[in-house]
């Protein structure tokens, strides 16, 4: 919060600096209307607009640390209350009692990073990532009860899926990528076996053993901005690159490993 303030008052002061230039500017004039909003009699006419910049900035810090508030939230998570919510709420119909699906649609949870997890649930729940079953399973659950589901399906034994067809394509855009294109390899970020890891506050989920019609649907969904929540929009970026027959190919490799 306190960055936020610093940055208000910084634009402030930066402002009091700003001299009228001589002649007559064409450009001065659109400038200084941009730049009015921080002049010091209007500051002093309208205070409202320290708090406005303030509050702008404590936002603009806040979404930075995001990340850290998901595994902060994740580690508070009881595995034993999530194997009672995760039947209770129902988790345990589609995702199964150990994590692994009973559906090819439906993804597996068994041995996924908890904080993904939890950054997840909280995405359906505020409706960044829109799917109609998961919105309304996830807008009455807390914080905490977050966090405990999360905690009991990252406890089970690593998720496993059908060995899928395994082409040399695949391999290669899986681990090396396609620098023509600025495809970086799916292994730099989800590891080599798609064991996924959390790296400076950024959390890349497990993919290795994914159901395979999850992940071609997940990969077309990114391809098609129908999912953006990925960090800095990567996801959306990598899948737009990628043709269908790829997409297809990745998905049959990832599910196998």
């Amino acid at each position: 919060m306190w960055g936020g303030l610093f940055f208000g008052f910084f634009l402030l002061a930066e402002q009091k600096k700003e001299t009228r230039p001589s002649g007559r500017d064409p450009t001065y004039k659109l400038v200084s209307r941009s730049v009015s909003l921080f002049s010091t009699d209007q500051v002093e006419s309208h205070p409202w607009r320290i708090a406005f910049w303030s509050l702008a900035g404590y936002l603009c810090c806040s979404a930075v640390w995001a990340d850290e508030s998901v595994l902060t939230l994740a580690a508070k998570g009881n595995a034993v209350v999530g194997a009672q919510l995760s039947e209770s709420e129902r988790c345990q119909e589609c995702h199964g009692q150990d994590g692994i699906s009973h559906d090819g649609k439906i993804p597996n949870h068994a041995g996924q990073h908890a904080a993904y997890l939890v950054k997840q649930l909280l995405a359906f729940r505020s409706g960044e990532r829109r799917h109609d079953i998961m919105n309304r399973m996830a807008e009455e659950l807390s914080d905490q009860d977050i966090a405990d589901i999360a905690a009991y399906f990252a406890g089970q034994s690593r998720m496993r899926s059908e060995a899928g067809l395994v082409t040399p394509f695949a391999v290669a855009l899986f681990s090396q990528g396609d620098q023509a294109r600025g495809i970086q390899p799916c292994g730099k970020c989800h590891g080599e076996q798609g064991q996924g890891k959390i790296e400076q506050g950024v959390v890349y989920p497990r993919i290795g053993g994914q159901r395979r019609v999850y992940l071609r649907g997940q990969l077309a969904g990114w391809k098609l901005a129908d999912r953006t929540n990925s960090p800095q929009a990567v996801m959306n970026d990598t899948a737009r690159q990628l043709s269908d027959d790829e997409i297809d190919a990745l998905a049959d490799y990832i599910a196998g490993l």
